[in-house]
């Protein structure tokens, strides 16, 4: 028989996916900008937020 794992959708979960999408659109949105794509300080803020992101959804995953 096939297993089917419950997904569900918590706060979490949101804010996770909401944290890397930040972290990408703020590079993208930066980069259009100001022309500027490698910048040491662009790279430090995509990487927490998008860092946090992540670690939010294997926290999420772990139970």
């Amino acid at each position: 028989m096939a297993e089917t794992k419950e997904f569900k959708i918590s706060v979490k979960l949101v804010l996770s996916l909401l944290a890397v999408f930040v972290g990408i659109i703020f590079y993208i949105s930066w980069g259009l900008t100001y022309g500027v794509w490698a910048d040491i300080g662009i790279y430090s803020v995509t990487i927490l937020f998008v860092a946090l992101g992540i670690l939010g959804l294997i926290f999420t995953r772990i139970k």
